[in-house]
């Protein structure tokens, strides 16, 4: 098979196997991108498969540069990647983003056991958008006032319960 067969037919796999997953992103036909772990997880990763034109006789691109990884320091992300490379070794001449994808999941608790957890929350979470927040007990909600005039047609249309009378919505058909 050429190795634009053996892509596609990935391309087509992953696209099945990751369908409705939200760690999944695929960025073109030949670049993937996917988070290891929660999206609120400290610990949490993106590792980004690039395919080049001869792959999978030749190693993909593996990426850890997006800005979802700038609170891991350096030291991990190329221990990570120095890992991942075992494992692309492992398996080259066959269709691997998967099995990377996999690996990396499997194994994230070991990548990342010296990476110090950041308690820094994020700015956007501090800033209030809109209207201040309150507490529901305080707020209390107002109830639609009514006119005179809209009170008494009101009561012209119902009976004594506040129920419209039966067939009020009825149209005549026949005349």
């Amino acid at each position: 098979m050429a190795a634009n067969e053996d892509q596609e037919m990935e391309l087509e796999a992953l696209r099945s196997i990751y369908e409705g997953d939200l760690c999944f992103r695929e960025l073109s036909p030949v670049s993937f991108q996917y988070r290891i772990g929660e999206n609120g997880d400290p610990k949490a990763f993106l590792i980004e498969v690039s395919w080049p034109e001869t792959y999978p006789q030749t190693a993909p691109v593996i990426s850890m540069d997006a800005f979802f990884n700038n609170t891991i320091s350096s030291a991990i992300k190329r221990s990570i990647l120095d890992k991942l490379m075992v494992e692309v070794e492992a398996n080259l001449g066959t269709a691997m983003t998967y099995t990377l994808f996999e690996y990396a999941k499997d194994n994230k608790e070991l990548f990342m056991e010296n990476q110090p957890v950041n308690t820094v929350t994020s700015v956007s979470n501090s800033i209030a958008i809109g209207t201040p927040d309150v507490p529901a007990s305080k707020k209390k909600d107002k109830k639609e006032q009514l006119s005179k005039t809209q009170k008494r047609k009101l009561a012209d249309k119902t009976d004594n319960k506040g129920e419209l009378p039966r067939g009020w919505n009825w149209v005549d058909v026949i005349k």
